[in-house]
């Protein structure tokens, strides 16, 4: 498994992250809305307990899990709701540790891609108003300004409608295979149809900076579709702007 370079307490980073997430004057998580995530060494990875809240979370509310243990449940062929339970409870490290959120699956197989440290899943209202409508897929196909190409990358993955647990880890894996296939990049945004967003990033600020940019993508096409709009870059301008240098120098600067 490799290592967090760079983040000497990936439990600190994972607790900042989710703060920032469930940050009461953002519209990404209210309540118990959203989960994060962390890679940590020896196989291990850290997650949003269930029922907690991302803006208050504590160290108590992170539980450390087996990810390999985890990754088997992919597997499966058959369930149920009290099967699940026993092996989100067995994946714990610590037995006396809270229960893993029921999504720690898809964060489980999603902290295996190429560069990916830190996830973060949220419900942002800009981005659910495009989700939970016919034009949900524009979202993930096409982009509408520089620097949301810059931060959430020339496109996003897109996954239909699934019941969270097994059925939408399945379908987030199906769907980001076929992404990764046809673009040859990892995504930094994934978008959950009548769900919400997971951003991926290697360090926290590549994930929040992905969520803020998406979210703030979404409104501004909301407001463009009021006045006739929007009007999207064609691919060759997106194209353009992924492979500039300028860009790709603030992408390291921002730690995108």
């Amino acid at each position: 498994m490799r290592s967090n370079r760079g983040m000497s307490d990936p439990l600190a980073a994972l607790l900042q992250l989710s703060h920032e997430l469930g940050r009461e004057d953002r519209p990404f998580a209210i309540l118990g809305e959203g989960n994060t995530s962390a890679r940590m060494d020896g196989g291990r990875f850290a997650v949003k307990a269930s029922g907690c809240s991302l803006g208050t979370l504590r160290a108590d509310d992170l539980t450390v899990c087996d990810q390999q243990m985890l990754l088997a449940l992919f597997d499966a062929t058959a369930l149920d709701e009290e099967g699940m339970e026993a092996a989100l409870l067995a994946a714990r490290i610590d037995p006396a540790a809270k229960r893993p959120s029921i999504e720690a699956l898809f964060h489980a197989w999603l902290l295996t891609l190429d560069g990916v440290a830190f996830v973060g899943h949220a419900h942002p209202v800009a981005c659910n108003q495009w989700l939970c409508s016919p034009r949900a897929r524009e979202l993930a196909d096409r982009r509408i300004f520089p620097d949301e190409v810059v931060c959430c990358g020339p496109a996003s993955v897109f996954v239909q409608y699934s019941d969270p647990g097994l059925p939408l880890a399945l379908a987030i894996r199906e769907a980001t295979r076929a992404f990764i296939a046809e673009t040859g990049i990892v995504p930094r945004i994934i978008l959950l149809e009548n769900h919400g967003v997971i951003a991926l990033g290697a360090t926290p600020q590549a994930v929040m900076g992905a969520m803020l940019m998406a979210e703030k993508a979404a409104a501004i096409r909301l407001g463009a579709a009021a006045l006739g709009g929007p009007i999207f870059l064609t691919p060759e301008q997106v194209a353009s702007l992924a492979g500039r240098r300028d860009e790709a120098y603030r992408q390291r600067e921002l730690r995108m």
